[in-house]
């Protein structure tokens, strides 16, 4: 199902691959503008930017790194002067890290709360001040957070903070008509993930999912769409665990 979302502007970060690169996609399809952000990836952007462009649609690259604040305010800067306006923020640059809590060292810490935190609520604040009324926010948690799993403590503190950033922003928002929902992805079969994974602990990570697979990224961009869409005007601070039925 589509949703239209012509002469709607969308801004996604982390968007050169992965669940990102979905997300952008399927908001172009919709109709949607869009602004693709990347840290380092330039060449995938660019791609992405040209088979976005090849298909009709209108998007441009923009490197930033969301843990820096000036690079946040750039990369607002940057999409509204090329298109004017802002509709949809989607904050989906995130990090992760899978290491004992015993083990984590300082920079550790700071570097994922600065790209999973800071990024989010930094971006969160521009929204809030520059984000047409009726606007769209939606944050990437993961489903993580409510599972008991060793070795990610740092990794859910910050997707934690994501999800309560959310409830609180849905609220002062909400007299705008701004929607501010997130999205928690169980195990999903991106490069990312897969990476340094053998065949058995994919196949364990399946297992964990009542559909008994692991999620694809069309399908996290499906519900972004509808997030993002005039379907979803009624729906604001929740968290749509978007997992196949992880327990």
């Amino acid at each position: 199902m589509n949703h239209d979302l012509k002469g709607k502007v969308a801004l996604v970060t982390g968007a050169s691959r992965g669940i990102g690169r979905a997300i952008a996609e399927r908001l172009s399809r919709d109709g949607a503008a869009v602004a693709v952000n990347y840290a380092s990836q330039t060449a995938a952007a660019r791609e992405l930017v040209s088979k976005i462009e090849s298909a009709g649609g209108e998007a441009f690259a923009i490197q930033a790194d969301v843990a820096r604040v000036a690079d946040v305010v750039r990369l607002f800067d940057e999409t509204i002067a090329r298109f004017g306006k802002l509709d949809i923020l989607v904050n989906n640059a995130g990090i992760m890290s899978t290491k004992p809590v015993s083990a984590v060292t300082e920079a550790e810490f700071d570097r994922i709360f600065a790209v999973n935190v800071k990024g989010t609520f930094f971006a969160c604040q521009q929204a809030a001040t520059r984000m047409a009324d009726g606007g769209r926010i939606i944050n990437l948690s993961s489903s993580t957070t409510a599972r008991m799993m060793p070795n990610y403590g740092t990794y859910v503190a910050t997707k934690g903070a994501v999800e309560q950033l959310t409830r609180s922003l849905a609220g002062e928002l909400g007299p705008r008509r701004i929607t501010v929902n997130a999205i928690s992805p169980g195990p999903t079969e991106t490069e990312l993930f897969m990476d340094g994974k053998t065949p058995e602990q994919l196949q364990r990570f399946a297992q964990q999912a009542a559909l008994g697979r692991l999620g694809q990224p069309a399908e996290i961009a499906n519900v972004v769409a509808f997030l993002a869409s005039d379907a979803a005007a009624w729906v604001t601070g929740q968290n749509l665990r978007v997992n196949g039925g992880i327990a």
